[in-house]
């Protein structure tokens, strides 16, 4: 993750220093996200289910199980998007230091954060930035859980500015690349877009439903284990 940064390092330096610059930001992260996906000796291999549109947002949302999820995030996705992620990630050296330029960082021991992190959310939203989140809110300390349970937020905020929820299954992250040290391998990293869950005319007491709903999706294809 770092060699590509540091030869980038001016280049991201100038289009972090302001926000509306993002978009130009977000291209050569997907670039950089590339480098760091084959240089890592993972072969990325997406399918879609159908159209993503270009010109409007989404609350992007996939199973959690590696830090190579978000590259792969950024692999799949061309529509610009703000991570929503937690904020033990800016301490990693070199990569921290544009992960908390760019990202939205919550304290999950905070309700102060958590309330601050929604409200940087909404204004991001309002600009026609789309939004990633995780929703289990973490990796599972026990490896064998295929899904956890999905916290709210990610719901709360595509109800709220009527925007559809758009899924990704992961299928392999875990495999090639878990948080267990020395663990993993080299090999077919594959991901699975799926169709756009619509929230137009859903109410916040339809969040329970809607976030049940995108979590059986997931769970689903993460049980075929097949693209």
């Amino acid at each position: 993750m770092g060699v590509p940064i540091i030869i980038l390092f001016p280049v991201l330096l100038i289009l972090t220093s302001r926000e509306e610059w993002y978009a130009k930001f977000f291209v050569v992260a997907r670039f950089w996200a590339k480098i760091v996906l084959y240089g890592s000796g993972f072969i990325p291999k997406v399918k879609k289910e159908g159209e993503v549109d270009r010109n409007r947002s989404y609350m992007f949302v996939a199973n959690h199980t590696s830090m190579a999820d978000i590259m792969l995030m950024l692999y799949c996705v061309k529509n610009p998007f703000v991570f929503v992620g937690k904020k033990e990630l800016a301490k990693i050296p070199i990569f921290g230091f544009f992960y908390k330029r760019t990202c939205i960082l919550v304290d999950r021991s905070s309700q102060k954060s958590r309330k601050e992190v929604f409200d940087r959310a909404q204004e991001r939203l309002k600009g026609g930035t789309s939004i990633c989140i995780f929703p289990e809110g973490g990796v599972p300390d026990d490896e064998s859980v295929m899904l956890d349970e999905f916290k709210d937020g990610a719901f709360r905020l595509a109800i709220d500015h009527q925007i559809p929820i758009l899924p990704l299954t992961f299928l392999d992250n875990k495999k090639r690349f878990s948080y267990t040290f020395f663990s993993g391998s080299p090999g077919l990293m594959r991901a699975f877009v799926h169709n756009e869950i619509p929230t137009k005319d859903f109410t916040q007491d339809q969040k329970k439903e809607l976030k049940n709903k995108t979590r059986t999706v997931i769970l689903n294809k993460l049980s075929s284990n097949s693209l």
